[in-house]
């Protein structure tokens, strides 16, 4: 039996993370001081867009992403902004962002509800 099953891990990790709504999102964004990322796999994003503006860094790949020692390093990590993390209902962002806090990345929050949440309210998808 596992001892700390994903839902022990969802509960520790949007204990110590930021959550934002779809609405604050698209607050943040409409300036310049945020940028949206795409933690889902590639096919999902192949297959169902993304939020228009966001980059795309799948979880599977995000130490590597966030890390500047990497080849594989986005610059939007190390941009200053807020990150804000989103994937298909809100679970593997709030993960993602805890991971990001663990290495040192106090800018960033995942959206609730996640790409699912974007498109019912209206979102524009790319």
């Amino acid at each position: 039996m596992l001892e700390r099953g994903f839902k022990k891990l969802l509960a520790e990790a949007n204990a110590v993370i930021d959550t934002v709504s779809v609405n604050e999102a698209a607050a943040l964004i409409s300036g310049d001081d945020a940028v949206l990322v795409d933690v889902r796999e590639s096919r999902e994003r192949e297959k169902d867009g993304g939020i228009t503006g966001s980059i795309h860094a799948a979880r599977g790949f995000l130490e590597f992403h966030a890390d500047p020692e990497h080849p594989m390093h986005l610059d939007s990590f190390a941009s200053g902004k807020q990150l804000i993390l989103y994937c298909a209902t809100g679970g593997r962002s709030a993960l993602a962002a805890k991971t990001l806090r663990d290495m040192g990345i106090a800018n960033v929050c995942h959206m609730a509800g996640g790409i699912s949440a974007w498109k019912e309210a209206g979102g524009a998808i790319g």
